[in-house]
């Protein structure tokens, strides 16, 4: 009878013991009001925010809202970025922004951030998004949410739709790929970088549409904008969601984006939680570049060394921020780009241009021979023609697809601002550690 009891209590006590639970698992079952969460399980998940922008956002959702009969769920927890149209060229982008600034004071939403630079670097330099939270973008590369240690991913439309006006979505509780950077990364060689050698070594299904952990002593040391490119391009990894656990780096960054102190003990993966791991050395990597027209055709530098090139080009989300800009910087300081280039610098936001221009960051690249674009998406989304026919471009974009950025003819390589910065001296594909000694 005594080995009997002690049998029960043995299997009750397996029963309520937390299995280990990956970063991942804890954000969704946060967001689903459960303890923990199961690889495979779906779960009905309360969105604590939804992003979009002119070009995802109001000219598809205002239709199918006024069909529905049905408002939004929560005002407060929606938050609207003009940056893809702007500023207007023409009328068809003039249409697109004022549906999407008419529809804005109609709703009164209280969080519009109109022309003042992308979406994925606006919306965290506002403290929108904190470890714990549940997210979801009408954009692609709304993943960078994830670098704050929230689950943030893209969606289309008709989803969307859902989410606005139940507040919620069903999720399927994914796999996780632990990338565990190792070492520290050398001078010139930056997360870019990372990103594209985890492409090129894995392919655009990498991810499988799983959640993707960057971790490591290399991630630990990045900075919070550095951070942000790895989960950024987390989706040209075919990742659901790139994230980063958060540390005393996140709670500075968010202090300064005028959050107060935010829980980061919670928001980590349990030793032993279920994973595949892939192990990187940092030390060892080189800068790396995409060839046309995939960002997995990514190899070191040397391979592309005597490619020339006519454009250089140093904007978006994953290339702009001012952690970027200071890079090119570093190479551009005292130099001039070579005759027949031409170098663009696009900023990924105001407050990171004005922070450049005070720092002297933004002076030395226009020295150098940069023409200064507006802070929005421009080229990376193929609006404003700036990138001429049959070129050879350097960017500092996540994707380098045919036509993305405009010009169907043109060959549109890959790398970090370092590499963009020291091929735009050179006139040809350069390797920016010549640059850095």
């Amino acid at each position: 009878m005594a080995a009997g009891r002690h049998a029960c209590a043995r299997k009750r006590l397996k029963r309520f013991t937390v299995t280990a639970q990956t970063l991942a698992q804890k954000l969704l079952a946060a967001a689903a009001g459960r303890d923990t969460a199961r690889v495979g399980e779906i779960l009905t998940c309360k969105v604590d925010l939804a992003m979009f922008h002119d070009s995802s956002g109001p000219r598809r959702l205002k239709p199918m809202l006024e069909e529905l009969g049905t408002g939004l769920w929560d005002r407060s927890r929606v938050v609207l970025v003009m940056d893809h149209y702007v500023p207007e060229a023409d009328d068809e982008s003039r249409r697109i922004v004022r549906i999407a600034r008419d529809w804005a004071r109609e709703q009164a939403l209280p969080h519009v951030y109109d022309s003042v630079g992308i979406c994925h670097v606006v919306v965290p330099e506002h403290g929108h998004i904190r470890p714990g939270m549940f997210c979801v973008g009408g954009d692609s590369h709304s993943p960078t949410g994830g670098a704050f240690g929230a689950y943030m991913f893209g969606v289309g439309s008709t989803e969307m739709l859902g989410v606005v006006a139940s507040g919620e979505i069903w999720m399927r509780v994914p796999e996780t790929l632990m990338m565990r950077w190792n070492g520290r990364l050398n001078p010139g060689v930056t997360a870019k970088d990372m990103m594209l050698h985890m492409i090129g070594r894995m392919g655009m299904n990498g991810g499988r549409y799983q959640a993707v952990e960057f971790c490591g002593e290399a991630v630990r040391a990045l900075s919070m904008q550095e951070r942000m490119t790895l989960s950024n391009m987390s989706a040209e990894l075919g990742a659901q969601a790139g994230l980063v656990a958060p540390d005393e780096t996140t709670r500075h960054y968010l202090r300064q984006a005028g959050v107060a102190d935010v829980d980061t003990q919670r928001w980590q993966s349990d030793p032993g939680a279920p994973a595949q791991w892939h192990d990187f050395d940092a030390a060892a990597l080189e800068p790396q570049v995409a060839a046309p027209h995939s960002p997995a055709n990514a190899a070191p530098v040397p391979a592309y060394g005597d490619t020339p090139v006519q454009v250089a080009y140093i904007g978006a989300c994953t290339g702009a921020k001012l952690d970027d800009l200071r890079a090119a910087a570093r190479i551009l300081q005292g130099r001039t780009i070579a005759a027949g280039v031409r170098l663009m610098v696009a900023p990924a936001s105001q407050r990171d241009q004005a922070a450049a221009d005070a720092e002297g960051v933004l002076p030395a690249l226009l020295r150098a021979g940069a023409t200064l674009l507006p802070t929005s998406c421009g080229a990376c989304s193929g609006y404003g023609g700036s990138i001429p026919e049959g070129a050879n471009v350097i960017a500092t974009t996540a994707r380098n697809f045919k036509g993305r950025m405009g010009a169907a003819t043109a060959r549109v390589f890959l790398a970090s601002p370092y590499t963009v910065a020291a091929s735009a001296v050179a006139g040809r594909i350069a390797d920016p550690r010549e640059f850095l000694s």
